[in-house]
This record gives structure tokens, sequence and C-alpha cells, in this order.
């Protein structure tokens, strides 16, 4: 069950990794701002700032779990280094799968992002709450 843990949350992490590319670095090519739904290429400009923003957020979120994933995957069982591994990988999943519920929140037509951004999230959380209850 550990070793699915890791899994989902190592993918949670190269998602968000792939959304930080996406918002700071390729936000105002027509392929990236069609797929978050702007309008066009006046208002990806506009909204720039915001996504570069954004994006970095994804990506902290991302380096967060992978280091957590890290830690547990190295670290003796029970050890400070795989505890503080259990805890960057809950709190960041956790902050990833809150922040799909928000999304999923804002309107229907967010859903479908919302579902795809809290999807590998809300695995990793719980199979990370089986392991620790078994």
């Amino acid at each position: 069950m550990i070793l699915a843990f890791l899994v989902f949350a190592f993918l949670a992490a190269a998602l968000h990794v792939y959304i930080f590319i996406m918002e700071s670095l390729t936000w105002t090519r027509p392929a990236t701002w069609k797929r978050f739904g702007v309008a066009s290429q006046a208002d990806a400009e506009t909204t720039r700032p915001l996504a570069y923003n954004q994006g970095f957020y994804n990506l902290f979120l991302a380096l967060g779990a992978f280091i957590g994933v890290g830690c547990v995957a190295w670290g003796a069982e029970g050890s400070a280094q795989a505890v503080a591994g259990w805890t960057l990988i809950f709190s960041c999943c956790g902050s990833m799968l809150l922040a799909a519920v928000v999304l999923a929140l804002t309107g229907r037509k967010y859903l479908r992002a919302a579902a795809t951004q809290g999807l590998l999230p809300l695995l990793a959380v719980v199979l990370g709450l089986i392991a620790l209850a078994v």
C-alpha cells in the first residue's frame, strides 16, 4: 500500500510540474491559453502575470511532494526522515486536493479540470491513510 501511495504522490507531483510549465512558461501560446478557457491572445497577455504566479504555486507543491516521496522511499520506517516525508506528501497532496475542490466549487465548467487536478492527489491521500491504518 505504501508503494501505491508513493506512486500516486509522485504522479500528482509530475502533473503539477506540467501545470507549472503551462501556466508559467507557455501561457501565451494559443494551445495553452485555449486549454484554460482564455478567450483571446490579448486576454492571455493580460492574465499572464497571474498565471505565472499560480504556476509557481503548483511547482512548489510538486517539489514538496517529490521531496516527501524521496524521504519516505529512502528513509527507514519510523525515522525522522520518513515522518517528514509522510508529512510533506500529506501536506502537498492535501493542498492539491483542496485546490481542486475550490476549482470544482467555482462552477460547472471547471469540473473536468478539477477532476484532472484532484484525482491523483486524492488517491495518494486515501492510499496513505489506508497504509497508516494497516
